[in-house]
């Protein structure tokens, strides 16, 4: 007799968890949200001033990443090295993917705009592999950077065009937990040549096992809600972990002291009506407190993850512009 598999956990249109294990990532929301979701295939030629391609990085994983080359602007000086934005994408820690046309739309203009190069590993997902796995993934391709700058290993791209003594760290949404951790990671190993330059995160997915103002009274929709990334970390989150895991609550008291890391200039972007902009502000203050180099943002009017469905909302275009404008002037400045 054959057993029908049982689901166990829905997480809104996103995904669905069965007894026997398996993840089923199908989007079952508005169809017309589904084109964000699509992967874009790399292409090696310029299209709109940016190329792409995927490079595997670690031949017994299959770990990849997948790079954005701006095309260099005619009165651009070809002697001078591009910064590198080494970016990891939300999700969650579930779901996402760095080819997606979302991810792809966003990086595209950033690559241009900031002229740098950006990098966007693949991320292993959970429920099938919980953190810290995503961390290690966002470390194991800041470590694959380093290799490149000690020319251990060559990647035409980035080598040819890049400044390998600047790279900038940046996530959203879970993403930017990344960030944090893997900041915090390189301020305990020798780099070698390079330092990171800095860290940026958009509204990252800091939360404490307590629920904040923001999250009980900023709305919800279906695309992303207090529910929703409840049932995700439960998903994501070492078993037997509450929300104040320092991977979710860095600012909390089970996380390392922020005083005592060694992090780059941070730059952290908020939405005014986003369900965690309070806990955001909570990390804010506390690395304030600590004496870190950060600098806080806030874009009024805009929800989670707002810059990621620009085109499908009226109102958000005029603020992801901004978005991408701070985070270009941020590189510059650093």
């Amino acid at each position: 007799m054959v057993h029908e598999k049982k689901l166990v956990l829905k997480v809104s249109d996103w995904l669905r968890v069965y007894d026997d294990g398996s993840v089923d990532r199908t989007w079952r929301g508005p169809p017309q949200i589904s084109y964000l979701l699509e992967p874009v295939p790399p292409h090696q030629e310029f299209i709109n001033g940016v190329a792409t391609k995927d490079v595997v990085i670690d031949n017994t994983s299959g770990h990849r990443v997948r790079i954005y080359l701006p095309e260099r602007k005619p009165d651009d000086n070809n002697e001078t090295k591009l910064p590198i934005i080494l970016h990891f994408h939300g999700g969650g820690f579930c779901f996402c993917e760095a080819d997606w046309y979302m991810y792809y739309h966003i990086y595209t203009k950033i690559a241009r705009a900031a002229n740098a190069i950006v990098v966007s590993p693949y991320l292993r997902q959970a429920p099938e592999h919980r953190l810290p796995a995503q961390m290690d993934d966002g470390f194991s391709a800041l470590l694959w950077l380093r290799s490149l700058a000690q020319a251990d290993s060559h990647e035409p791209w980035l080598n040819d065009h890049t400044d390998l003594n600047r790279i900038f760290l940046i996530g959203d949404s879970s993403g930017g937990n990344i960030v944090h951790e893997v900041a915090a990671r390189a301020g305990n190993v020798d780099l070698g040549k390079f330092k990171l330059s800095g860290g940026i995160l958009i509204q990252p997915g800091f939360v404490r096992e307590t629920r904040s103002k923001s999250e009980l009274e900023q709305p919800q929709s279906s695309f992303f809600s207090v529910d929703m990334a409840d049932k995700l970390f439960s998903l994501s989150l070492p078993v037997g972990s509450t929300k104040d895991h320092p991977i979710t609550c860095p600012m909390g008291s089970l996380a390392p002291p922020l005083d005592g890391l060694k992090l780059p200039p941070m730059l952290v972007f908020v939405g005014e009506i986003d369900v965690f902009k309070d806990t955001q502000v909570e990390y804010y203050e506390a690395m304030k407190k600590a004496n870190q180099d950060v600098q806080l943002l806030s874009f009024p009017g805009m929800g989670h993850a707002f810059y990621l469905s620009a085109e499908m909302k009226p109102g958000t275009s005029v603020q992801t512009a901004s978005l991408v404008s701070e985070i270009t002037e941020f590189v510059k400045k650093h």
